[in-house]
């Protein structure tokens, strides 16, 4: 029994179909594998990001503010206002219920 017969192209030619099919199928998986991933940040978020930029950008310590108040404290000068720290401590109080 012959499986190739010269005269007979249409086993070179289920095998060309073959072979292409395989290609497609390669160059397929190789183009959904291309797309490239993508992010979107709402205006929320961008406008969150801006603010924690903003606040790595302010110093930790006020320089100028803590050496005024060592100089007073050096002269003598430095005054503690009592109400002013209470109203302080009530309002931070009453921020952190609303929270």
């Amino acid at each position: 029994m012959k499986i190739f017969n010269n005269n007979n192209n249409n086993i070179d030619k289920i095998m060309q179909a073959y072979r292409k099919q395989e290609v497609n199928k390669v160059s397929s998986k190789t183009n959904k594998l291309a797309k490239n991933d993508e992010l979107s940040l709402s205006s929320t978020a961008k406008d969150y990001q801006f603010a924690m930029n903003a606040i790595k950008n302010v110093p930790d310590i006020r320089k100028e503010k803590v050496e005024a108040i060592k100089e007073q404290i050096r002269t003598g000068t430095y005054v503690i206002d009592a109400g002013k720290i209470a109203e302080k401590i009530l309002t931070d109080i009453n921020f952190d219920k609303k929270a």
